[in-house]
């Protein structure tokens, strides 16, 4: 079974969600992605505010909450040059394959930057709203592209993140191929719609309507922009519902669904909430009725984002769909159905079933290797299903997208468990990606599988202003630490393992790990989130240097970080909140 096909059980999903559906009335939503949509800068997040993964998780988490059979998935492919031509002139297109002039785009500015894989990001995103457009055109209805939405770049030069127009692209498609009607952009974006209107001033059957937090100065008159600066829920709302008046009768809608209007937000200028989003998506959901549109999520710069791209996603599918619970994590959800389909075989290098591991053996295995054959990931994994692993979770993809190939796995053991190398080659050069030393312990009874060392390396990378060496560092990291966990997480389902443990060396590998980790002491625990309430508003490296360095002090005194066990418990797992709490109020921290 291949790892996208669906479990056994889906069938009844499947009939049921089917039920939903013919009984709200509803039909499949149509949804344009592409794995490589996930933007290949390993520090982006860090240095502007992107997720870079945000397509994937709204889609996870969609697909995690149970509508897997009420979306219509298409795989986007990459516009043409030709396309992109049709908007850009041919130097600016010219200049995007430098990478000084396409990572200023980013607002980054490096002499060295994956161009190659960024644009084809940036021409998947395009392809998506082209055959969006195409579709909406043949079909009516919503459509949804889940990257897109580049409102800031101009015919001859990028700006704001933004490297070509999707949209004015899209519309250019459409206007070739002999699309003549009135055009409506709901620019619902926490800026200004500047590059679109400067791409569409030329075509009288354009009206962009615009609801800003920013005012950027004087724009076209096809333009009627709104600028409400600090806005909550009820001014935003009220001023869409005025604008959706103002509106003509559109034949094509392009709606842009910013996620950067939610309170908080790193970049935009509004103040609404989730549920002011959802408002502003249902809002225009009703006023389009069965007008051909093409949603897009635009900006978004906050954690929240992707929550709001697939809250826009469930408002398209309507009553039929089931919401993104807040508690479900996508990335999780994503690993959890990925590993359901994985043939084991494929993972212990064997076509005879028979030759799996017992459960007696497995208790058994703590430390332990199999004599037979080749050397065995705790007792089960060859290095050939490792790899596999790899590939099927989408890990080797987004490293050839970094710039890596000609992947090696290979498998030791050492004094402290056993040890996994990932190596690639790039640039002639064969470098260490991913390097980790597991075994399993127990803690109270319990098995886990311990994590005595993890590394994860980006040599192509370099480290910059927003994303600074931490102890420890010698290069930076792939971004793909949350991802790895999850690997984890389905080795110890595999294994019947309680959890995964680990005792950070460094205050910032346990900060990076707190949202799921626990330390396993109450006290060290409440000691923990105190240095996280006294010191967060310092930046991660400073106190993370502070504390190697010994300058950190509790109650006044000189203090050393201990480097105690935390766990990530599969289960439930008791914890003395009482004492955690102690804990925490019974000490203060301060930087000397």
């Amino acid at each position: 079974m291949s790892p996208t096909a669906p479990p056994p059980f889906d069938g009844a999903v499947r009939a049921f969600d089917e039920l939903r559906r013919r009984w709200s009335g509803a039909r499949p939503l149509p949804v344009w992605y592409h794995e490589g949509y996930r933007l290949p800068v390993h520090d982006i997040r860090e240095a502007v505010g992107i997720e870079p993964r945000r397509a994937d998780l709204a889609l996870w988490g969609l697909l995690g909450a149970g509508n897997r059979h009420l979306l219509d998935v298409h795989e986007s492919t990459r516009a043409t040059y030709g396309e992109l031509g049709l908007v850009h002139t041919a130097a600016y297109l010219e200049s995007l394959t430098q990478p000084l002039s396409l990572s200023a785009v980013f607002g980054l500015h490096r002499r060295q930057f994956p161009v190659d894989a960024v644009l084809s990001t940036v021409r998947l995103a395009v392809g998506g709203t082209i055959a969006a457009t195409r579709y909406v055109l043949a079909e009516g209805g919503p459509a949804l592209n889940l990257l897109g939405g580049f409102h800031h770049a101009f015919p001859d030069k990028g700006a704001g993140l933004c490297p070509v127009n999707d949209l004015a692209i899209a519309l250019a498609v459409a206007r070739s191929n002999g699309f003549g009607g009135q055009v409506v952009v709901l620019d619902l974006d926490a800026h200004p719609p500047d590059g679109t209107a400067a791409c569409t001033v030329d075509d009288d059957r354009v009206w962009i309507g615009s609801i800003s937090g920013s005012d950027w100065g004087p724009l076209p008159d096809h333009v009627d922009e709104t600028v409400l600066p600090g806005a909550d829920d009820a001014a935003y709302v009220a001023a869409l519902d005025a604008l959706l008046d103002r509106a003509p009768k559109a034949e094509l809608v392009f709606v842009l669904a910013g996620g950067d209007v939610l309170s908080g937000d790193r970049l935009g200028a509004l103040a609404l909430t989730p549920d002011g989003a959802c408002r502003r998506d249902r809002h225009v959901r009703r006023w389009l009725d069965d007008t051909p549109s093409v949603w897009v999520p635009a900006g978004g710069y906050a954690e929240r984002a992707w929550r709001v791209l697939a809250r826009t996603a469930v408002t398209l599918v309507g009553p039929a769909a089931h919401p993104v619970p807040p508690d479900l994590d996508p990335v999780a959800s994503r690993f959890a159905y990925v590993s359901r389909n994985l043939d084991p075989r494929d993972l212990v290098g064997t076509e005879d079933p028979e030759t799996f591991l017992t459960q007696a053996e497995v208790d058994a295995m703590f430390g332990s290797h199999r004599q037979d054959g080749p050397p065995r990931l705790l007792g089960y994994y060859t290095a050939e299903g490792v790899e596999y692993a790899l590939h099927a979770f989408g890990f080797l993809t987004q490293l050839r997208r970094l710039g890596y190939g000609r992947f090696h796995v290979e498998l030791t053991p050492s004094p402290t468990g056993d040890r996994v190398q990932l190596t690639g080659e790039a640039g002639g050069e064969r470098h260490l990606l991913w390097e980790m030393v597991v075994s399993v312990e127990k803690l109270d009874s319990e098995r886990l599988l311990y994590l005595n060392w993890m590394t994860m390396r980006h040599p192509l990378g370099s480290f910059q202003p927003g994303q600074p060496r931490l102890p420890g560092q010698d290069v930076p990291g792939l971004g793909l630490a949350e991802e790895a966990m999850q690997l984890l997480v389905r080795v110890c389902e595999r294994l019947g393992l309680a959890g995964i443990l680990l005792r950070p060396a460094w205050y910032h590998t346990a900060w990076m790990s707190r949202e799921r980790f626990r330390f396993v002491d109450p006290t060290v625990q409440g000691q923990f989130e105190a240095l996280q309430r006294d010191l967060g508003s310092h930046p991660l490296l400073v106190v993370s240097e502070a504390v190697a360095q010994g300058r950190v002090r509790c109650n006044g005194a000189p203090w050393t970080w201990p480097a105690e066990p935390m766990v990530l418990w599969l289960g439930d797992h008791a914890e003395d909140a009482d004492a955690v709490r102690i804990a925490r109020e019974s000490v203060r921290f301060t930087l000397h």
